[in-house]
């Protein structure tokens, strides 16, 4: 039997390492893990919609139009007979890619800006920190608002209008965490020896500067669940027949006192993501945040 240089493990090993790892993190961090796991049922239940429920999520049948929830419709009906379920399922397809999408564009986006406005500083800094400070000036939502109306209704709008919102967020944080990092040793010495700027901020600076990047990013997902939710709810999001929960929160309003069913789906399903989302990050920052740790 071949044996594995000592140097290397074999998949089985590495799995069974990760794997260990995560159970342990989840025995140190049980809030945390309580929040991943309910974004993973959220998800697993959007990825196999098709498996767990058998209605098509706009299929509209006059017949059962406000049904309760019973054993038929387990969540009811809406107010073109579709069931609310498949709806729900369906529409978590749409808010976490949204959520998702807005998060990973603005962490794009915002964290090389801060990189090179924390490294460069000067008029440089200067500049981008007044633009960008401007933008948090404004209510988030009265901002991704505005933007989603001036670049249209639909959710690829909205995501980019939640982005923009977002981005000044990670631009602060990347930057406070270069200025705390660029005059350590290893940076210093890496500009000694004529390493390229880039080279610098990507390979030496970023790695020691992502953990409160991860931290927000996870709490930024909660954010712009909410903030799609507000703009689908007003109209700006999605767009019929398509469903998302801010979506079904918004029709469903309009039958509140005939069908209260129907606006409880969504609305818990929102509030279970940003709860999820929330006790997840606050778990990765009582893993990441070294301050955090020796207060504890």
């Amino acid at each position: 039997m071949t044996a594995f240089p000592s140097s290397q493990r074999n998949p089985v090993q590495a799995i069974g390492g990760h794997a260990r790892s995560i159970a342990g993190w989840c025995l140190k961090e049980p809030t945390g893990a309580f929040g991943a796991l309910i974004l993973a049922l959220l998800i697993l239940a959007a990825i196999f919609a098709p498996v767990i429920t058998s209605y098509e999520p706009n299929a509209v049948n006059y017949r059962d139009l406000l049904q309760p929830p019973g054993a038929t419709h387990l969540l009811g009906t809406d107010e073109l007979g579709r069931d609310i379920f498949s709806r729900l399922l369906y529409g978590a397809r749409l808010s976490m890619a949204v959520g998702v999408s807005a998060v990973v564009l603005s962490v794009l986006v915002g964290v090389p800006i801060g990189l090179l406005s924390g490294y460069v500083g000067g008029f440089v800094d200067e500049l981008i920190m007044r633009v960008f400070d401007s933008v948090i000036a404004l209510p988030p939502l009265v901002l991704a608002l505005t933007i989603s109306a001036l670049l249209g209704p639909g959710l690829v709008n909205a995501t980019i209008a939640i982005s923009i919102v977002s981005v000044p967020t990670y631009i602060r944080l990347t930057r406070g965490q270069v200025l705390s990092i660029k005059n350590e040793d290893y940076v210093l010495a890496a500009r000694s020896i004529g390493v390229p700027v880039w080279n610098i901020l990507f390979v030496h600076i970023l790695p020691n500067a992502i953990a409160p990047v991860i931290v927000q990013a996870s709490l930024g997902l909660g954010f712009a669940i909410i903030l799609e939710s507000s703009l689908s709810f007003i109209g700006l999001g999605a767009q019929p027949p398509v469903s998302t929960w801010g979506s079904m929160v918004q029709t469903s309003f309009q039958f509140l006192s005939l069908a209260p069913w129907f606006v409880i789906a969504p609305a818990v399903a929102i509030f279970a993501a940003v709860l999820g989302a929330n006790l997840l990050g606050e778990g990765l920052r009582n893993s990441l945040d070294p301050h955090q740790k020796q207060r504890m």
